[in-house]
């Protein structure tokens, strides 16, 4: 093998090294970020926003939306490891793709358009089809499975929303008044966040996607 050949597998190495070094500090910091919630005065109490789709969406600019959906997946696992789960990984595979439906269609949008104007209409897209997936998940898995688990009829989960909203008398208005605006109001807050900081920090990440 010659020396040149071996120089470029040793730099191969080095930013494989690197990259799974950066996914697990990554991962660390959206974990940490997740335990810190706030609550929201249009949703019920278990509707809380986080940042931890922070980090990951940093990630996914600057290594890719599969470095992004791979920090998301360890961020759900050191999750469930800390907190365990009420839903039997239900809750957390919906968290999963709901996270993914962020950070990965914004990522491989800027990776074609790597310009101001890409991340924007990254983050744009991929607020929208967040909040799109969110209150499909929403709808369909999370509300029924947190009934399940906590042995509750669905309607008591509606009457909830009921509480703090009183247009929210059944499932599609309980996504729609409640679901629908905590996505939207969590994807613009984290994009409005990375848009800010992300020049400043992607140096020391030494871009290598």
């Amino acid at each position: 093998m010659s020396t040149e050949v071996m120089a470029k597998q040793n730099e191969r190495n080095r930013n494989k090294i690197r990259t799974m070094a950066q996914i697990g500090m990554l991962s660390a910091i959206a974990t940490v970020l997740m335990l810190f919630e706030i609550p929201l005065p249009f949703a019920p109490s278990f509707y809380e926003i986080d940042f931890s789709e922070v980090p990951i969406l940093i990630g996914s600019f600057a290594m890719g939306p599969l470095a992004g959906a791979a920090i998301e997946f360890i961020k759900i696992l050191l999750n469930f490891a800390i907190n365990g789960t009420l839903t039997a990984g239900v809750g957390e595979i919906a968290n999963f793709l709901i996270g993914c439906s962020l950070v990965v269609p914004a990522a491989m949008i800027y990776r074609k358009k790597h310009t101001r104007n890409g991340a924007l209409l990254g983050m744009v897209t991929g607020t929208v089809f967040m909040t799109v997936v969110g209150c499909f998940m929403n709808a369909y898995i999370l509300l029924p499975a947190y009934a399940k688990a906590f042995g509750m009829p669905l309607d008591a989960l509606v009457g909830m929303g009921t509480a703090v909203n009183k247009h929210i008398t059944d499932i599609k208005t309980f996504v729609i008044l409640a679901v629908g605006p905590f996505n939207l109001l969590k994807g613009t807050l984290v994009s409005l966040i990375v848009f800010l900081v992300y020049k400043k920090i992607s140096p020391i990440l030494k871009m290598n996607a």
